[in-house]
Parts: C-alpha cells; sequence; structure tokens
C-alpha cells in the first residue's frame, strides 16, 4: 500500500500529522538531502510526497530525476511564508510534458 509524505519545515509539516499524512521535519539542506533518499528509496512505497517550496531550491536535481517517473509524484507546496511561486512553475511545466504542449 502506497503513503503519502511532507517534508519542510516543523511549522510547515505540522498540520498535516492530525491528517495521517507522514510529516517529515527538517531544519537544513543536508537534513533535507538525507530525507528526500529516504523517502524516494522504492522501499518506502510513497505514492506522493510534498516538499516545501524553499526545499526544491536545494533538491532540484534530486527531484528532477523523478518527472518522468509516476511514483513518487513530487508537489511543491508553500511555506509557512506563503508562496514563492515555484508551485505554479513545477505545475506547469508537467502539464506540457504530460500534453505535449502548453495548454494553460
Amino acid at each position: 500500500m502506497y503513503k503519502l509524505a511532507v517534508m519542510g519545515g516543523a511549522d510547515t509539516v505540522l498540520g498535516f500529522k492530525a491528517l495521517g499524512i507522514d510529516t517529515v521535519p527538517v531544519n537544513d539542506d543536508d537534513e533535507a538531502r538525507r530525507a528526500f533518499r529516504r523517502l524516494t528509496a522504492p522501499e518506502a512505497r510513497y505514492a506522493i510526497i510534498y516538499i516545501e517550496e524553499r526545499l526544491s531550491l536545494v533538491l532540484s536535481g534530486e527531484i528532477a530525476e523523478f518527472n518522468d517517473k509516476p511514483v513518487p509524484a513530487i508537489i511543491l507546496i508553500p511555506g509557512r511564508d506563503g508562496s514563492m511561486g515555484l508551485r505554479e512553475t513545477a505545475l506547469h511545466d508537467a502539464v506540457i510534458r504530460a500534453v505535449g504542449t502548453d495548454i494553460l
């Protein structure tokens, strides 16, 4: 059975715990890289991993490896300070990959 996870700052992930989603609070870039490797390992069985936008800047190379894979889906979410606009860019790029053209 596949699971859901959310990774980000403690303030960002705290509310997801009440929804039954696995939460992975990270404090720095190295911790984020280690956590991302754990979450994306095949034996971890995550279908969707929500990642705070600011971490996607640090993990861009690692995230790119999963762009064309169905599982896990990497979804960017805004952090405590609001959106950085990266989520919309990632969604736009995913639609172009899926459809083959810009329909947005």
